[in-house]
Parts: structure tokens; C-alpha cells; sequence
């Protein structure tokens, strides 16, 4: 790294991610982007994909052309199985950083990752130095991992609010209900492969129940801070708008254990975390706030004639749920304002 400026390449430069991310490094005072890679459009300027992105930045060009010597972080925002084969690549040969948005390193176990994406782990050797970083749970450890997964955008907008309330022992842990509703940005510019029913652009659709792949995830992030099997119930849906994603999370709290107790606790965690935001009790919440920002909002409620609390979680799917997370990762590892660069 130079004396001022931290010399980047992004690999998958072009997709929903890809250009969020792109669009924040671009206004990033530390940042000096060095490489745009993507399988398509090479040669192209990167305003062909999006006009929001104003500064002069280097063509695309293929990942074969990268001089890796001078690169100090690696963005991968790469389809599934992809940045685990880059970075076998790279891994002893040169002295980066690898910030990965994909699913590759997220899983520690590579039988999990067989059994929920159906790949054979390219690179399981490495998974001892990766670390998952949920920013939040994650800022003490980063500087001495060499590869980053960034969280999923369902697991981070879920784990945000519930984590600390597990850690804490404050709620029943057999009857947890998640209801979470994503843009449809969410399943990447091959959205209508993925999704085939009718008026996508209109309907509301719930998908991969019981199954989601996310799940692997938040069951591996939920017994590492409870050591237990949490039982919970996770449906996702695709809403017909770009981005954001809600969260409705449904908890009963221990005998004794009131909603002022929750919020306080959440609260006393979140208080030196700047991209997390703690509302009032009842407070009605959507996506408004936190579209094209790095912050999640929460808010706790109260269910009426119930024993449940209903807890509500906020984010930008494209943004804390991936570009942005990464890179408050990035910031942190530098010694950084995690702020920085991120409105």
C-alpha cells in the first residue's frame, strides 16, 4: 500500500454489488481503484452500467491482466464458487487482502457448502484464514485474516437485531419466527432465471422455504454465540421494488424478561456501532431511511395478547447487506474510520 492511498481491485465489477461498491470506493478519499474486471464488456468504461458513477476510473478489463503485486485488497463480488478459485490463485503468491461478497468463505465447514450450494469446495485449505465479519461482531479479529467473507444480506439484517439478545440467554430459543422481504436486486441481473413466475416485477413471492441456502449461515453464526441448536422458522420473500429488505422477527423472551429489558440490551450493545440504529418501542419502521445507506434500523414491539415480541430490522440489501459492509470491513482493517467513505 502507498504511503495515502490504498490500491483496489474488483472482480465482478459489473453486477448489482459490483457497481454499489464500486460507486462508494469511487468517492473513498483513502481509495485508488487500480483494476475494474469483469467477463463482459471489456474495454468499456464502467458509466456504461451506471450513471450514478461520476469520478474517471480504469476500463473494464480481465482479471488475466491485473498486476498483483501492486493490488493491496481484492473486492471479489463474484458468482458462487468463483472467488474460492481466485483466491487459491492468489493466496501464497501475493500480499493482499481478499474481501469476498460471494458465499465462497462464509461457511466454515466445506461439507456445509457442498450441501447447500451444491459445490465442491475449491479451495477448503483456506478456510482457516478467512474469517466471517459481520462488521458489528467481527472488528477486533479482521487485521489477521488474510480473506474476509462478508455476511449474507438476510443473515446480516437478521443477525444484527438477535445476536445480542442470544448472547445475553435473554429469549426462548425453540420458537423464533423470521419473516424477511428482499428487493428483487437481491437475485443479481439473472433474476428472471432464477425466479420464473408471472408479473415479477409486481408480485410479492415467497421462496426457498425451509431451504434457503442463507440458512447454513445463520444456523453456523447462531450456535457459535449461543453453542446451542436454535430452533427458528425463516421464510424470505421477493418483493417487487429494487432494493432494501425487512426483516419481521418474532421472539419470546425468558420468564421475567420484559420489552424494555430487550430494547435496553440492544441498545447497550449497538451504542458504539454507527451503522446501527436502535428506534423507540413500537416505533412503526419500513426501508425509507436506510435505502442507499450503510445503516440498519431496529425496532422492538409489542404484540398485542401475546407473550411474543415483534422485532423489526431495516437495511439496504445491496449496501449494508453486502457493498457497504465491505467496505466498513476494508476500514477497520486499515486502522480507519469505519465511516469513511460511507454516507
Amino acid at each position: 500500500m502507498s504511503l495515502n492511498k490504498i490500491n483496489i481491485a474488483v472482480a465482478g465489477a459489473t453486477g448489482y454489488v459490483g457497481l454499489d461498491l464500486i460507486k462508494i470506493l469511487s468517492s473513498h478519499p483513502r481509495v485508488s481503484i487500480k483494476y475494474l474486471c469483469a467477463q463482459k464488456k471489456i474495454g468499456k468504461n464502467i458509466q456504461f452500467f451506471d450513471k450514478r458513477i461520476k469520478k474517471k476510473l480504469p476500463k473494464i478489463s480481465n482479471l488475466k491482466n491485473v498486476e498483483w503485486n501492486k493490488i493491496d485488497v481484492l473486492f471479489c463480488s463474484l458468482p458462487t464458487g468463483q472467488s474460492q478459485i481466485l483466491a487459491k490463485k492468489l493466496f501464497k503468491k501475493y500480499n493482499l487482502k481478499i474481501i469476498d461478497l460471494s458465499a465462497d468463505f462464509r461457511l466454515s465447514n466445506k461439507k456445509d457448502f457442498y450441501k447447500f450450494y451444491k459445490l465442491k469446495h475449491s479451495a477448503p485449505e483456506l478456510l482457516k484464514f478467512s474469517k466471517y465479519s459481520l462488521t458489528e461482531f467481527a472488528k477486533k479479529d479482521l487485521k489477521k485474516f488474510k480473506i474476509i467473507a462478508c455476511p449474507g444480506c438476510y443473515p446480516t439484517s437478521i443477525q444484527l437485531p438477535i445476536l445480542p439478545l442470544l448472547k445475553k440467554k435473554l429469549l426462548n430459543t425453540k420458537d423464533i419466527i423470521i419473516d424477511s422481504k428482499s428487493g428483487y436486486s437481491g437475485a443479481g441481473k439473472n433474476l428472471k432465471k432464477k425466479f420464473t413466475h408471472k408479473n415479477i416485477f409486481s408480485a410479492i413471492k415467497a421462496y426457498g422455504i425451509s431451504n434457503h441456502r442463507h440458512t447454513a449461515e445463520i444456523d453456523q453464526e447462531f450456535k457459535k454465540a449461543t453453542k446451542l441448536k436454535i430452533h427458528y422458522n425463516f421464510t424470505p420473500h421477493l418483493i417487487p421494488t429494487f432494493r432494501g429488505m425487512l426483516s419481521t422477527i418474532y421472539v419470546e423472551p425468558k420468564e421475567s424478561v420484559t420489552i424494555n429489558k430487550i430494547h435496553n440490551e440492544l441498545k447497550n450493545f449497538h451504542k458504539k456501532n454507527n451503522f446501527v440504529k436502535i428506534l423507540p418501542i413500537n416505533k412503526n419502521l419500513g426501508t425509507e431511511n436506510v435505502i442507499n445507506t450503510n445503516l440498519c434500523e431496529i425496532s422492538v414491539c409489542k404484540l398485542k395478547g401475546s407473550k411474543k415480541i415483534m422485532i423489526l430490522s431495516a437495511i439496504d440489501n445491496l449496501i449494508k447487506g453486502a457493498s457497504g459492509q465491505a467496505v466498513q470491513n476494508m476500514n477497520i482493517i486499515y486502522n480507519l474510520n469505519e465511516k469513511i467513505g460511507l454516507k
